[in-house]
């Protein structure tokens, strides 16, 4: 029940509280669909205004009617093509090879579900309950104190009055700061731990701890009739941000008298103050927590209190501009980033105003607004208010905004979520980007990193074709500032005239492109004999042709679209929409008329535990399993950092990241992923992991803490041990399925103590007395000495079973005299091998024994 008067001595002053709707943005809850950023989807369009229909009608005009249909049925058509191409393809393809290359798109498809929730991925930032939890455990600068049961309970005004009616009408008796109250509570049976749950309870909604007397509804009844029903925690603090009642602290802002007097503001208006209570401010951001606890080991505190004044501290508005202020307290008390806060009143001006008219800069948009008050909650460390800029930003991403929040996102101090975003929508539109002028504005840098992406949604054709036209763009931007400043903006200009392709050095053009033509999958470009392609061949763009076109030694042709078929290095096709509905549309084609000859399409779900699974050699550090890396015997202790620039987190934290991997895994999500890429497991395991690291709040680079934990801490154990590999092999991946030569037979050492019970050998064949026989036998010849077969890598045995044995010689066997050191092994025999039984131990001592007595 939100308080409306107080007693305090600081009367309440109703707030603008930004009731309009129409710009706000809850944070933590998405807007994403799970198909990620569709074109249907309105995540990234800008909201212009609402217009009237007959308004929008007048200024459309038929010609501009008919443009549209153009455009669409040219948008329509362009599809259709690609459909057509990827049909001309599977012509000629046996439905066993057309089923090849749908399945790769579905491993495709379930590893781009998995990058899109790593690029949505970011810690969870603190709410008000969990930030009001800590203020009620730590005692954030409390101001009176609840003696219960000789028991001091140190609270605060202002926040048990607005959420109590009993405790509002009981604080206002005893107005004075650090006031000792006894608590005389009628309802029985209340003890000291239950009545730390209720004012837990105040704090945050929720009781924090299980007791069968919360469950009694006689028992919740009379605390209501004593207590009253608090409303929910939301509105009770929104309730507190209006009226802000029992407020202990004013925000003042300092500014620049210069600009004041040349623009004639009001000095009384710059210097308004804000109003708001310690406790809300100092569990919201450790930067006001730091800064009050300074001002009580300073002392200054103290005079504040005798006087009976709130405490006044002073922003510097070139860091927090003053028409942010309101803003932030209204996200300490709610949790919303309400931008509207900004709009709702005329402008008072503020510095940043002030130096905006100067600079003769329009009115920033919402995207705009969003940055700068980000940066300011990273200087405050209020990650919600963070997270919240980072969802406008994000929802205001288009084709107008695609460029400066690629810019802004790149430097040090933007958002690399904002960034990740930013990347998804260029890869998502990028058929829509190439056809604009936006395509020649965008960097090297991010035009590299979107041709990378198997999920860019463009054919290799255009990929190709609009690479060119961006680096004839880039020369002919140098041409233009090579030009003297005499021609620079007149007709002779190269910006006016234009330069001829065949003016354009084919050498700086190559240069230009060398780090994005190898990035082109010439191998899939369709039609294969297109124009674009034969032409950058032509210009010596592109100096070999696909393999596709080059025979195999069979004498046929490779397939560069399958794994199984592909001549050289494969790469994967891309996940471009277009081909992945016709390849499918093919098969279900092939399907019906096939169906009597195969069962295809099916997701075959490996039965092989996900910790067993088989990746490439050529990847072991992304292996999915946690590495059992010993530490190296030149290296004394475990090393503090990763990635030569991170600190390794504390074990805790790093159990838990490990159990959050694990989590993950055994999800069906990531279990199909597995399934449907089952030689790339290490790609699939990577997508995870970095998805842990950024939930964590750590950089992509320390994914070494999840692949190789052991090496940080090599005493504890992380619970991702499988029975089946309980024995460590250093140096070496345990999922290998073939381990190099070189270590093949370097980890027997330790194995040399072990030894396995063999099976005794079966007894000596001794063939019938026989004249044939006999005849047969004097014929035999001693079969030559052949190398031991090699055993089971999984099953050691002694080492001199691997030693060289020569074959035992016709004769009488071999006497063994006491002190002589006995021969190797013969296996013919049932006493001679490894370990002897304890009745054959028994005989050869009384055999032995009987030969001394005879001596």
């Amino acid at each position: 029940m939100g308080a409306n008067a107080s007693n305090y001595p600081h009367s309440c002053s109703p707030r603008v509280g930004g009731n309009s709707q129409a710009q706000q943005t809850f944070i933590g809850t998405s807007s994403y669909s799970q198909q990620g950023y569709g074109c249907e989807s309105k995540l990234y369009s800008l909201d212009h205004g609402h217009e009237k229909p007959q308004d929008k009608k007048k200024r459309t005009s038929g010609l501009a009617t008919l443009k549209k249909k153009f455009i669409k049925r040219r948008k329509s058509n362009r599809s259709a093509d690609h459909a057509k191409q990827m049909r001309e393809l599977l012509s000629g393809w046996d439905v066993r090879d057309v089923n090849a290359l749908v399945e790769e798109y579905e491993g495709t498809s379930a590893l781009k579900e998995l990058s899109l929730q790593a690029s949505l991925a970011r810690p969870e930032a603190r709410t008000l309950q969990k930030d009001m939890a800590d203020l009620y455990e730590y005692k954030y600068c409390t101001d009176v104190d609840l003696i219960f049961q000789e028991t001091c309970f140190p609270v605060h005004r202002a926040i048990l009055a607005a959420r109590c009616p009993f405790f509002k009408t009981l604080l206002s008796s005893s107005p004075e700061y650090g006031a000792e109250i006894i608590m005389d509570i009628n309802t029985a049976g209340i003890d000291m731990p239950m009545f730390s749950a209720l004012l837990h309870y105040l704090y945050t909604g929720e009781f924090g701890m299980e007791d069968s007397r919360f469950q009694n509804v006689d028992i919740l009844v009379q605390l209501s009739e004593e207590f009253g029903t608090p409303n929910s925690l939301d509105v009770d603090m929104r309730g507190l941000f209006d009226y802000m009642c029992y407020y202990d602290v004013v925000l003042s802002f300092s500014s620049d008298s210069e600009l004041v007097e040349a623009f004639g503001a009001n000095q009384n208006c710059l210097d308004e103050e804000l109003k708001a209570h310690k406790a809300v401010i100092s569990a919201r951001s450790p930067f006001f927590r730091n800064l009050l606890q300074r001002r009580i080991r300073t002392g200054e505190e103290i005079t504040d209190r005798t006087l009976r004044t709130p405490t006044r501290i002073i922003l510097d508005e070139s860091i927090i501009p003053k028409k942010y202020a309101k803003v932030i307290l209204h996200c300490m008390y709610t949790d919303v980033v309400d931008l509207s806060v900004l709009h709702c009143s005329p402008s008072v001006g503020s510095l940043s105003e002030v130096q905006a008219l100067v600079a003769g800069r329009p009115n920033m948009t919402r995207a705009e607004e969003a940055m700068e008050l980000y940066h300011i909650a990273l200087f405050l460390e209020f990650n919600m208010l963070a997270q919240g800029c980072e969802d406008i930003i994000a929802e205001s991403i288009s084709l107008d905004t695609l460029i400066a929040i690629l810019k802004w996102s790149s430097h040090p101090y933007g958002s690399k979520w904002v960034h990740r975003q930013a990347l998804h929508f260029l890869c998502e539109e990028f058929s829509q980007v190439m056809a604009s002028d936006v395509f020649y504005e965008l960097s090297k840098d991010h035009l590299l990193t979107a041709i990378q992406s198997d999920y860019l949604q463009a054919s290799e054709q255009d990929i190709l074709k609009y690479l060119v036209k961006w680096g004839e763009h880039q020369l002919m931007k140098r041409i233009a500032d090579r030009e003297p400043n005499l021609l620079s903006g007149t007709a002779h200009s190269v910006n006016k005239r234009g330069v001829k392709r065949r003016d354009l050095d084919i050498e700086e053009l190559r240069e230009t492109l060398s780090s994005l033509l190898p990035f082109v999958r010439i191998e899939h470009i369709l039609p294969i004999n297109g124009e674009v392609l034969s032409d950058a061949m032509k210009r010596g763009l592109i100096s070999t042709p696909p393999s596709d076109m080059l025979p195999t030694s069979e004498g046929g042709k490779s397939n560069a679209w399958l794994r199984q078929k592909n001549a050289g290095i494969y790469v994967r096709p891309r996940l471009f929409s277009p081909y992945v509905e016709e390849a499918k549309s093919v098969l279900d084609e092939m399907m019906v008329e096939q169906t009597d000859l195969v069962r295809l399409r099916m997701v075959r779900m490996s039965n092989v535990p996900d910790t067993l699974y088989m990746v490439s050699n050529a990847v072991p550090q992304c292996c999915h399993v946690i590495s059992h890396q010993q530490i190296s015997s030149n290296q004394s202790s475990p090393p503090s950092v990763v990635a030569n620039e991170i600190p390794v987190p504390r074990l805790l934290i790093l159990k838990d990241m490990v159990r959050r991997l694990q989590e993950l895994r055994h999800t069906e999500q990531v279990q199909r992923a597995y399934a449907l890429n089952c030689g790339e497991g290490a790609t699939v395991s990577y997508e995870i992991q970095i998805r842990v690291l950024r939930e964590f709040g750590l950089a992509d680079a320390a994914a070494e803490l999840l692949q190789n934990p052991h090496k940080f801490f090599p005493d504890e154990r992380f619970g991702d041990e499988s029975p089946l590999l309980t024995i460590r092999q250093s140096g070496r991946c345990r999922v290998n399925s073939t381990p190099t030569a070189e270590t093949m037979f370097t980890d027997l050492d330790s194995f040399v103590a072990f030894h396995p019970p063999l099976p005794p050998p079966p007894p000596p064949y001794h063939p019938p007395a026989t004249p044939i026989h006999n005849q047969l036998k004097a014929g035999w010849k001693q079969r030559p000495p052949t190398q031991h077969p090699s055993r089971s890598f999984s099953y050691p045995c002694n080492h001199s079973l691997f030693h060289s044995r020569t074959a035992p010689k016709a004769g009488p066997p071999p006497v063994y005299l006491p002190g002589v050191k006995a021969a190797a092994p013969d296996c013919t025999n049932t006493t001679g091998l490894g370990r002897q039984t304890a009745a054959a131990t028994a005989a050869t001592s009384a055999t032995v024994a009987s030969e001394k007595q005879a001596l």
